[in-house]
């Protein structure tokens, strides 16, 4: 165990860190919440608390960590939007990520895995669940306000424009989309490169952050996004940079 991530990892957060496991490293999060574990993830004691295993096999996000995505994270401090939450095996470590002065609205449509998610907000005063649509943000726009990044793992044949939909709405000029890109859902009318190739083409104006990068071995058929919002004030961003702030705990929209 070390105090410091690999070479990228302790740059793109201080919360996280790594855990050594014989020769391979694999990523950890400072637990915000209290044990016990969330999904079944190992627990490390620290001086300061605890450190949560953060499985690649369980989180996409740890996987693209893992596969050497060095992009933004969750900062300290930082509101998030997630985007198919369930039952809050990665937007836990999102909260962690963010801390205690963060927050992470965490959407999620689906009943079962929301009773789930609720249940887990109550370890984590910082995940704010939102039973709702992401197809349909405005069903939620009172709930979350701007934030400083949005993080989608979604299966519709429409996720790319679901995701631009909530960016557009609710992420800050300049700041990072991360998009778990699941192929399988996009049909089998051509080929994985030609569907990441279509959905970088969605995502315009947002600029890439870096290359796509497929999760093999431990998510099959699926590629890792990563894009940040254009610098720009529109009438509607100054619209919406404006509207009054109405944050709850577990959040179900009217």
């Amino acid at each position: 165990m070390s105090g410091a991530g690999p070479p990228g990892w302790a740059r793109s957060s201080r919360r996280l860190h790594e855990i050594r496991e014989g020769d391979r490293v694999v990523p950890a999060t400072e637990a915000l919440g209290t044990p016990p574990d969330v999904y079944g993830e190992r627990l490390v004691p620290v001086r300061s608390g605890w450190w949560r295993r953060w499985d690649p096999y369980r989180s996409k996000l740890s996987a693209a960590l893992v596969k050497g995505f060095r992009g933004p994270l969750p900062q300290p401090g930082e509101r998030w939007l997630y985007l198919g939450a369930a039952t809050g095996t990665t937007s836990s470590h999102v909260a962690d990520l963010v801390g205690p002065e963060g927050a992470v609205y965490a959407v999620e449509m689906s009943l079962r895995p929301f009773a789930r998610l609720l249940r887990l907000a109550e370890r984590y005063p910082n995940l704010l669940p939102i039973l709702g649509d992401a197809r349909r943000p405005d069903d939620y726009a009172g709930w979350v306000p701007p934030v400083d990044g949005v993080y989608s793992d979604i299966a519709q044949p429409d996720q790319v424009g679901i995701v631009r939909r909530n960016a557009d709405l609710f992420l800050r000029d300049g700041k990072p989309l991360l998009l778990v890109l699941k192929l399988s859902s996009l049909g089998r009318d051509r080929t994985p490169d030609e569907s990441v190739e279509r959905a970088l083409a969605e995502l315009r104006p947002f600029r890439p952050i870096s290359p796509p990068l497929a999760l093999e071995p431990f998510h099959r058929q699926h590629r890792f996004l990563a894009a940040r919002a254009p610098s720009m004030t529109t009438a509607s961003e100054r619209s919406r940079a404006a509207r009054p702030e109405k944050i709850g705990r577990a959040a179900r929209p009217r």
